[in-house]
This record gives C-alpha cells, structure tokens and sequence, in this order.
C-alpha cells in the first residue's frame, strides 16, 4: 500500500511538471508582438468537426478545403453555406467515423477513418493530401474517394504522412514525420526524441517514390522557395526550419534556415516569397532533460498524449512568424493570452486574409493583413 502511494505520489509531480513545462514554458527572447496582433482575428467556430489542419484553395479561388479530425476532407462555401463534404481518404469510413455533437478528438479511431493533415492543389485542380494513416492521396474537382498514390518508400511503410508541396513541373515533395511512430503517438516521439522522419518525393509521371532525406526529428510542413532554387521545412522537434537546396553550387545542401521560439507546424510561402511559419505551441524545458530519463517517464501509466489533448487547448497561446528568404524573422503576431487564436498549425495568405488553421481546435481564424 505504501508503495502505491509513493508511485502515485511521484505521478502527481510528472503531471505537473509536464503541465507547467510542457504547455507553459517560458520563452527565450526574440521579437515579441506587444500588441498582441492575433487578437483581432475573426474566428469560424465549427460545431460539426475539429482540427482544421491545414487549408488550401483551388485554382478558381474557392474554399479553404480543410482535412478535419474524422477524416474528412470539407470546402468552405461562405457564411450563407457554410462548409460541404468534399472528400476524404479512408475507404473503411463507416458510423464510427460520424462526428459525435459536439464532436471530439477521437485518436483511437484516426486509423480506420483517417486523419488528412497536409493538402495543396496542383494547377489542374487536382488536390493532393498528406493522410497521416494512408499515405499520400489525390482527389480530382469532383471529390469523393481520393486515390492511393504512395504507402511506402525503399520498403518502409509511411507511418506519419503529414505535409505535401507541388514543383511546377508536377515532382510533388511530401514529409514523412516518423517512421515509428503514428500521429497518434505524436507526444512520444516528443519524449522519446524520435529521429526517423524523411522527406520524399512522389513523380505522378513515373509513380517513382524516392527518399530524399532520412535521420529527421519530426520534419512537418514544406514550401518551396519562389524561384523554386530550395526547399524549406519545419523540423518540429528541434524548433527550426531548415533548408534544402535543389538548385545551384549548393544543391544537396541542407542547412539552418531558421532558429525559433517554439514548435513550428506547417509553412507557407506568400506571394512575395516570404515564408508564414505555424507555431503549435512554445518551447518547453521537459525535453532538456536526458533522452534516458524522459524515455523513463514513458514507462509510467500515465497517457501523456490523452493529457496533452486535453489541456493543450485551454493553457496554449497563439503564434505565428514570418520569414524572408533569407530565414530572418520579418514579424510575429502573438495572442499571448489564448483568447483568440490557440495551436497554430498553418497560416495561409489568401487575398489579403490570412486564414489561421489548428490541428486540435474547432476554429479557423481570419486576419486581414493592414
């Protein structure tokens, strides 16, 4: 009895370490919006699905398209209409996969139902989509069930597809956040310092996958420079974007493009060639600890990702950066109280909007650019 209490007692301090460390840390300095800029975003509240990752527009304009928590692909139709099911990636969908009301996180279920994160359309109006469970997927303008392109790559299945980016000449470049771990397991990999993550290429002329970098330590989201000379990518885990050259002296080259103040999501370019980078939460201290010793608080019967989902959302503040392409940081707009804009997960510039998308949340924010 006695042990039991003492085991008990040493969960209670994890919890709140973890809950003081992991959702509240503090932050290292760099330029801070004092004006608290994310405030002033309209936000969609969305009462029949969660989790609106990533948001991309067609080639007529419409939308955003958004992959939701139950795995469906949704296109907004403006206030009047209100959002449609466009497509979804799963052919096991069935009643379980109904969003319950209100609808709720339900990771249990994202292997059967799916789970779409990253998705861009092509200038043919076909949507290509990152499923975290399936591989990447594209879905022609009618929508409905999208194809099966890439499951594996050299023999290793894909076991977090999350972010896709299309080259002009069609070569579409998609990240593999882990090859151990399921989106599912996104907080292990946190703790147990994943670095399995690749990045690849996908050649919809030839069906040829290619693995272009390995050894990554959750690479997410992608974009391609405007002269389409590099590639950027948000390595999460380690709180930078890094850059790959695909043209030039340097070509092969990948280097530090930028340093940042938490852990960044998914990446946009503008039309300027700046790059609007997603940051899903801040910093925490919980991972200067030893690999050993976090690896260790895995074996404690607490569910660390159930924790996460459940309180990441009320304690969370919202950030966001732009970069020039040179990786300097141009501005940050914060909601450094939560009120407004929580969990970033992308920032998509589309006719002076910015569109706010969030991996956890049942909201899309909307901030017109001044």
């Amino acid at each position: 009895m006695i042990a039991w209490r003492w085991r008990w007692f040493l969960v209670a301090i994890i919890l709140a370490v973890f809950v003081r460390f992991m959702i509240m840390p503090s932050i290292p300095e760099f330029p801070r919006d004092s004006d608290n800029k994310l405030q002033k975003a309209e936000v969609i509240f969305i009462p029949d699905f969660l989790g609106p990752e990533s948001l991309a527009f067609d080639v007529h304009g419409k939308g955003p398209y958004t992959g939701v928590a139950d795995g469906r692909i949704m296109r907004w139709n403006g206030p009047k209409d209100g959002w449609t099911e466009f497509a979804h990636t799963s052919s096991n969908r069935s009643a379980i996969c109904n969003p319950g009301m209100p609808p709720a996180l339900r990771l249990e279920l994202e292997h059967i139902c799916g789970r779409p994160l990253g998705m861009r359309f092509d200038k043919h109006g076909n949507l290509y989509i990152a499923d975290a469970y399936y591989g990447l997927h594209v879905v022609g303008v009618e929508g409905g069930l999208a194809k099966t392109l890439v499951t594996e790559a050299e023999g290793v299945p894909l076991a977090f597809t999350n972010d896709v980016e299309i080259a002009d000449d069609g070569l579409v470049y998609f990240t593999d956040s882990s090859s151990k771990y399921h989106r599912r397991e996104f907080v292990l990999m946190f703790m147990g310092g994943d670095e399995s993550g690749r990045l690849l290429t996908f050649n919809p002329s030839t069906g040829e996958t290619m693995v272009i970098l390995n050894g990554l330590q959750f690479p997410n989201g992608i974009a391609l420079s405007k002269d389409k000379s590099f590639l950027v990518m948000s390595e999460t885990l380690t709180c930078r974007v890094m850059r790959l050259w695909l043209k030039g002296p340097e070509r092969g080259k990948l280097e530090v493009f930028a340093t940042l103040p938490g852990y960044p999501d998914n990446i946009r370019r503008t039309e300027s060639g700046d790059f609007w980078v997603a940051i899903h939460s801040q910093p925490n201290m919980l991972l200067k600890l030893p690999s050993g010793i976090r690896r260790g608080l895995l074996r404690l019967p607490i569910s660390f990702t159930s924790l996460y989902t459940k309180v990441a959302g009320k304690l969370a503040k919202g950030m966001i950066i732009k970069l020039s392409p040179d990786g300097v940081i141009k501005e940050v707009m914060e909601d450094n109280e939560g009120k407004v804009v929580r969990l970033v997960s992308e920032v998509e510039e589309h006719d002076g909007k910015l569109w706010l998308g969030s991996v956890i949340l049942p909201q899309i924010g909307v901030l017109h650019e001044s």
